[in-house]
């Protein structure tokens, strides 16, 4: 790794930890206001303007993550690898300063309110993690194959099994409130379902098992894309 990559990757590392820890502090005052008693499932219902408020939240940091990725990154695929690193060590760290802060989660099979777009994601903190391991080992094998060439590219077979892994990942992290709302209404009656029922149903989500064979399937062929990667850019391209 060049001398000028590693700047960009002290820089990079910091400016991912510091967002971990605005991410925690930021979810210890939101959780304070709606969950005085601690954290737990079902969960509680938040006022119109905090609900909006938290959806905006998530997309602007996805936007400062993409942001400071194509600021660092030389190439599209640098840019790319940089934004998986970026969006890794925040999330590891989100969860390091929780641990530090409040002493939640009480372990890696705790459960946790993920994300919120497209949908609810939910799952154990130890599956986010992982994850997140894994989008910081393709980061670096991107990174390292592009300064040995610049115009190394991730292949086209390469996206459709990365993208392949990635959606039966986001299938496991839906999973459990996915089938928790399909044991309610039909695929068809959700899309014409009021969205206040449809609210009101989510405040009776209570996680019940995760759907660890998805994740591993999805990280399984993460893993394969990954060596597909790997393998090809060792060597120079002739």
């Amino acid at each position: 790794m060049s001398r000028s990559t590693s700047r960009i990757l002290l820089w990079i590392s910091l400016f991912s930890i510091a967002m971990g820890f605005l991410e925690s502090a930021v979810v210890i005052y939101l959780r304070e206001i709606t969950y005085p008693g601690g954290f737990d499932f079902p969960l509680h219902p938040i006022q119109g303007h905090l609900a909006l408020t938290e959806v905006l939240r998530e997309a602007a940091t996805m936007i400062m993550l993409l942001t400071i990725a194509i600021l660092a990154g030389r190439t599209t695929t640098e840019k790319f690898a940089w934004f998986l690193y970026c969006f890794a060590v925040w999330d590891i760290f989100y969860y390091v300063f929780l641990k530090m802060l409040i002493g939640w989660p009480a372990s890696l099979f705790t459960w946790d309110l993920l994300f919120l777009i497209p949908i609810t994601w939910t799952g154990p903190v130890l599956a986010p993690v992982l994850v997140s391991f894994t989008m910081i080992l393709l980061a670096i094998i991107l990174v390292r194959s592009t300064n040995k060439i610049p115009t190394t590219v991730i292949k086209g077979t390469e996206w459709i099994v990365l993208i392949t892994g990635a959606f039966v990942i986001f299938l496991s992290l839906t999973w459990d409130y996915s089938t928790f709302i399909l044991e309610h209404y039909s695929f068809r009656e959700i899309w014409t379902v009021p969205k206040n029922d449809l609210f009101n149903l989510s405040l009776q989500y209570i996680p019940v098992k995760f759907n660890w064979i998805l994740l591993g399937a999805g990280e399984g062929i993460i893993f394969t894309a990954i060596t597909m990667v790997w393998r090809r850019t060792r060597r120079p391209e002739s």
